[in-house]
């Protein structure tokens, strides 16, 4: 990984609800704001994050922006060879970290509790959400997405 000399928290996390804001789904928006640190194609990440806006195509489980720092997370220390135990333990410590940081600071990893769904399972169309001014008012989601990319970048500038 190659971290920028003018590499700045605050500005990846407002990159991140930017890209949100520009109607990019909730993982999406978060690591494709890091394509340029995990060293990875902008476009390759928009695609493989696709399927993971809403907690998971809408199925509201785990956070889309939680699932960003897991994807991110297997750049950071990966584990691709299943006979190395180590690089696994490692991969997953990483992923718990950055995922208890998220809850702590949230209070939950999953969509429907952000979101105070209460129902489960929550059933909804996999039609995406309108981005209107109501949507962005009602949904903590914006937010969500920055305080992913701070943890993110917090943990890239600490090093790994």
């Amino acid at each position: 990984m190659k971290i920028p000399e003018d590499f700045n928290i605050e500005e990846r996390a407002q990159q991140a609800r930017q890209n949100f804001l520009d109607g990019y789904n909730c993982c999406q928006a978060v690591l494709m704001t890091f394509a340029d640190v995990l060293e990875i194609d902008k476009d390759a990440a928009i695609t493989i994050a696709s399927g993971f806006g809403g907690g998971m195509a809408r199925m509201r489980e785990v956070c889309g922006t939680v699932s960003a720092l897991c994807m991110a997370a297997g750049y950071i220390s990966p584990a691709s060879d299943p006979s190395i135990k180590e690089e696994r333990t490692k991969n997953y410590a990483l992923v718990q970290e950055l995922a208890g940081k998220f809850q702590e600071e949230n209070g939950s990893i999953v969509c429907k509790e952000l979101l105070g769904l209460v129902k489960s399972p929550v059933q909804e169309s996999p039609e995406p959400s309108d981005r209107t001014a109501e949507y962005y008012r009602k949904r903590p989601c914006t937010e969500l997405v920055a305080c992913s990319a701070r943890i993110l970048a917090t943990k890239l500038q600490q090093g790994s």
